[in-house]
């Protein structure tokens, strides 16, 4: 029942051989019927290429956007992180204080 079905070997095909048969016998139809040769076309001017400048152009309006957002980012990304310690803080705060607790009560069972 778990065992593998192999085919026999005179039906798996050859490492050669497709499974698909060649597409023969396809004839396209001429993309125009107007019976005239086909010229080949004129080559194409490569376009100039550009003068030199700078890749990127700043503007006073685009450093301010720029500093804008980068300070943006920085105020969010810090906010984020201090959060994050803020929260680990608290929560190691509070298990040493259980484990205070837990052992004054272990130790001293008799003077509760």
């Amino acid at each position: 029942m778990f065992t593998p079905k192999i085919p026999p070997p005179d039906t798996a095909p050859t490492p050669g051989t497709s499974l698909v048969p060649p597409l023969t016998g396809l004839v396209h139809p001429p993309a125009c019927t107007c019976h005239h040769t086909p010229t080949t076309p004129a080559p194409v001017p490569a376009p100039a290429a550009p003068p030199n400048r700078l890749a990127v152009q700043f503007t006073p309006g685009s450093l301010l956007v720029a500093a804008a957002g980068g300070t943006a980012v920085v105020l969010v990304v810090g906010t984020v992180l201090v959060s994050m310690l803020l929260a680990t803080a608290i929560t190691a705060a509070s298990v040493a204080i259980c484990a205070v607790v837990l052992r004054s009560l272990l130790n001293r069972p008799n003077n509760r």
